[in-house]
């Protein structure tokens, strides 16, 4: 089969207009063993708040629960395991997947990203103050939720925040195909979409009516400082964008090497990554729909008898390329997740078991791509050139003792 690492991904628009379930997005959970979290206070308060426009986000200073503040590596010393788990879309459908996996999170003391796509908190009655460049007014490839979706995400997402993780975007319409993709919009088209999907999050009291919810305790524009474009493309173009925003990553690169990263354009380039594919030569991108596309040939319904294996693959592919990482150059690992049930609901379960499989090893840090981003930034370059020197399961002669020394 296909790697299909250059086809890119679905979003959210499976059945999602349609769901409507589980309300609220759960009670918070005890603390687990602390990982890249300082001291995690599950479901915590937000500081005394400043209002932003219509209420819909306020200004309540430092997000709580984050990591120490980093340092620079010293010479000699081994690098971290750094892992970040990522989700396109970041909806609560009423299938309980993001409540889930925020107490997942909390039970290990892991920090993620939640790639939001501003849609999912406009109303599909106001679709029309979506003007999409290239696309009709109020078109989208993703369905819009049910009012009753756009309430449960909310709260998620005030909940996620609070809990420590990062709220990214994944922009709006998810356009892959035909002359309005996202492949062929220009920085100015980018500019449009991103300020568009901001003014989703920060008017969303104005759009929804709602008036018994509390604000999402973030600025959004500063919260905002990286994406994933849809379906992976289009990024040459939105670069020059993201970099005149202040940006400081996008991981919209597809099928890259599990190498530490680069800049490009000023920003960090975070990349979903080829990882080992059990049973086949080829190697298959680290997010749950390439992995179902090598199994169920692109259908999110495939033989349920198949499951149980394709279960076991899919977290062997987690488990492998965090082995690799982990046993050798010290890589930093990506991993993109969609909220959905494809196939049984079976690559959920990976991510879980994998994410399980990994929080208890030493030197492992759970992390979003923000905090992923500001240790980064403090790294002395010669020896983030140093570690570029590694390729995939490549570990250093010598060992880590001797070779950032020679940094």
């Amino acid at each position: 089969m296909r790697d299909f690492s250059r086809r890119g991904v679905l979003g959210l628009g499976l059945g999602a207009a349609a769901a409507v379930g589980i309300a609220g997005c759960g009670a918070p959970a005890e603390p687990g063993t602390p990982g890249s979290i300082k001291n995690p206070k599950p479901g915590g308060k937000a500081a005394a708040a400043e209002l932003i426009g219509d209420g819909s986000t306020a200004d309540t200073g430092p997000q709580p629960n984050q990591p120490d503040k980093p340092v620079p590596l010293q010479p000699g010393e081994t690098p971290p395991q750094f892992v970040v788990f990522s989700w396109d879309g970041a909806a609560e459908i009423g299938n309980g997947l993001f409540p889930r996996f925020l107490k997942l999170a909390r039970d290990h003391g892991a920090a993620m990203t939640f790639f939001l796509s501003g849609i999912y908190l406009l109303p599909e009655s106001k679709r029309s103050l979506y003007r999409p460049p290239n696309n009709p007014v109020g078109a989208s490839d993703l369905g819009y939720l049910k009012d009753e979706n756009v309430r449960s995400t909310l709260k998620c997402l005030r909940e996620a925040w609070l809990d420590g993780h990062e709220i990214g975007t994944h922009f709006n319409g998810h356009f892959c195909d035909g002359p309005g993709s996202v492949g062929r919009w220009t920085p100015d088209d980018w500019r449009s979409e991103i300020d568009q999907a901001v003014s989703f999050v920060t008017n969303w009291r104005t759009h929804t009516g709602f008036t018994d919810l509390d604000p999402l305790p973030f600025d959004y524009r500063k919260e905002l400082t990286g994406g994933r474009t849809p379906c992976l493309l289009g990024r040459d173009g939105l670069l020059p964008t993201a970099q005149r925003l202040g940006w400081r990553y996008d991981a919209s690169s597809p099928g890259g090497l599990q190498v530490w990263p680069v800049r490009r354009s000023g920003l960090w380039d975070l990349p979903l990554q080829s990882l080992p594919f059990p049973g086949h030569s080829f190697e298959v991108l680290s997010m749950d729909y390439n992995i179902l596309a090598n199994q169920s040939k692109n259908t999110t319904r495939g033989v349920p008898a198949h499951y149980p294996a394709w279960r076991s693959q899919a977290t062997a592919t987690y488990l492998g390329g965090f082995r690799r990482a982990y046993e050798a150059n010290r890589a930093p690992l990506f991993i993109g997740n969609h909220f959905e049930e494809w196939n049984g609901g079976i690559y959920m379960d990976a991510v879980e078991e994998a994410l399980k499989g990994m929080a208890d090893k030493r030197d492992v840090r759970l992390v979003s791509f923000r905090q992923f981003t500001d240790w980064l930034d403090v790294q002395d370059p010669k020896v983030l050139a140093r570690l570029r020197g590694l390729g995939p399961g490549r570990a250093p002669a010598g060992g880590w003792s001797t070779y950032l020394t020679a940094a």
